[in-house]
């Protein structure tokens, strides 16, 4: 494979992640702007719109059958990513839409903690280093007040460790040679599932435009889940991985120009210790790791 194919591939890759995070940072705001409606009736739109979409793409071609011996980890998937989105919406609803991101994009960091433990892939100090790095940013953008007030931010936190755990389970599948339309199927549907009576029993009426902006909300919820995937074909996650973070920009322009929210100083100062720690995290594995 020639060198300038090579690089048109990770070009593509980072064009694909960064399209990605617009979406997800587009889902954020669509769930802000909804309004006063409970989490799970949220959540319920987000995953039902994805379920039916890729419902459709495997019925097109590839079938639905998983892998054998599959179905526990997508079980455990499924469920672990479940709770970080409910988390998340949680987080999105009572925050500022940036700093719910953010707190979400800790979930690299915990995947680095849960693959130690549960696929014995060992980090370094340097890892290790990020990983603490990571969570002292969290603690300026959550503000810890060990009170009511601090709730959404430990929620967040709880959502990003959650979305972490999935991802480890995401990988696991991956090298078990599970493709990842079921993984995103399976996952959609078990959500769908498991929200639907709480979304039945806490059901508040909408108004058009909150249902078109649930509908929406879905829509770039699936966008994001299909560029993300297509980024992971193109290059390595050691290669493009850090463009992810772009989330967090996105979201803070629409909640800046949309949503009146800035970020106070302790965020901005979170921010921009978290991005470090991934950035030389990223560094690391693509330039030192390897030598």
């Amino acid at each position: 494979m020639s060198i300038k194919h090579i690089n048109s591939r990770k070009s593509m890759g980072i064009l694909c992640i960064l399209t990605s995070s617009l979406f997800f940072a587009l889902m954020s705001f669509f769930v802000r702007l909804a309004g006063d409606l409970p989490t799970m009736q949220k959540a319920f739109f987000r995953n039902f719109i994805a379920a039916v979409f890729m419902f459709f793409v495997l019925l097109k071609g590839g079938g639905f059958r998983p892998q054998k011996g599959s179905l526990p980890y997508l079980l455990l998937r499924s469920t672990c990513g479940t709770i970080g989105l409910i988390c998340n919406f949680y987080a999105i609803d009572h925050m500022n839409i940036s700093d719910a991101n953010m707190l979400n994009k800790l979930s690299p960091f915990f995947a680095i903690m849960f693959s130690a433990l549960l696929l014995k892939e060992r980090a370094n100090r340097w890892e290790w280093g990020a990983v603490a790095l990571a969570f002292l940013g969290a603690l300026f953008v959550a503000k810890p007040t060990f009170n009511i007030a601090g709730l959404p931010a430990m929620i967040g936190i709880l959502g990003g460790l959650g979305a972490g755990t999935a991802y480890t389970f995401v990988r696991l599948l991956g090298q078990r040679g599970e493709r990842s339309e079921v993984i995103i199927l399976f996952f959609s549907l078990f959500s769908s599932i498991v929200v639907l009576p709480f979304a039945i029993a806490g059901y508040q009426p909408m108004s058009l435009p909150q249902l078109v902006c649930l509908i929406l909300a879905g829509c770039a919820a699936t966008g994001g889940q299909v560029f993300i995937t297509r980024a992971y074909t193109y290059a390595p996650a050691k290669e493009i991985s850090v463009f992810d973070y772009s989330q967090v920009i996105f979201a803070a322009a629409l909640g800046f120009l949309f949503l009146d929210q800035i970020p106070d100083r302790w965020s901005i100062l979170g921010y921009i210790i978290i991005i470090a720690a991934a950035a030389g995290k990223w560094y690391y594995n693509l330039h030192c790791k390897q030598n």
